[in-house]
C-alpha cells in the first residue's frame, strides 16, 4: 500500500488509527471523504478504510482569506478567472446586440445570461485546472 496520496497528504489505514476524535469541520474540500476535521493547522479526512492527513500553513477558523490566498489558491484564482470571462463575453453580446438595434433591456438581459454561463463554464474549469498546475509546480 502506498501512504502518500496524489496531492501529497499521507494515507493512514483506519486498522493504525480507529478512531478520530477531533472536531469535526465543513472549512475544506472533501474530495469524496465522507468527514473531515480540523486540528489546528493539520486538515483530515475521513474515508471509508482510510484517513488522509496534511498540513495547511494556514488554518482557515483563525486566517480565512490568508488560507484562500496560501492553501486555497485555486479557488481564488477561479472566482477572479471566471470574472473577467464572464465580465468580457457579457459586454461583446450587448455590443452585437446593440449594433443590430435589438431593445437595449432584451440585449442587457441577454448580455447578462451570456456573461453568467461564460463565467460558470469557462472560468471555472480553465482557471482550476492553471491553479492547480501552479501549486503542483511550487511544492516540487
Amino acid at each position: 500500500m502506498h501512504y502518500i496520496d496524489g496531492e501529497g497528504s499521507i494515507i493512514v489505514p483506519k486498522s493504525v488509527r480507529t478512531i478520530i476524535d477531533y472536531k469535526e469541520t465543513p472549512l475544506g474540500s472533501k474530495k469524496g471523504a465522507k468527514r473531515q476535521f480540523r486540528y489546528g493547522n493539520l486538515h483530515i479526512r475521513e474515508y471509508d478504510d482510510y484517513y488522509t492527513m496534511h498540513r495547511d500553513e494556514t488554518d482557515p477558523r483563525r486566517n480565512s482569506l490568508g488560507h484562500l490566498l496560501v492553501d486555497a489558491s485555486e479557488y481564488l484564482t477561479s472566482t477572479d478567472s471566471a470574472s473577467y470571462i464572464g465580465y468580457k463575453e457579457g459586454k461583446e453580446v450587448h455590443k452585437r446586440k446593440k449594433a443590430r438595434g435589438e431593445n437595449q433591456r432584451t440585449a442587457l438581459y441577454d448580455a447578462i445570461l451570456a456573461s453568467s454561463i461564460a463565467d460558470s463554464a469557462g472560468g471555472w474549469v480553465s482557471s482550476y485546472i492553471l491553479s492547480r498546475i501552479i501549486r503542483k509546480d511550487r511544492s516540487t
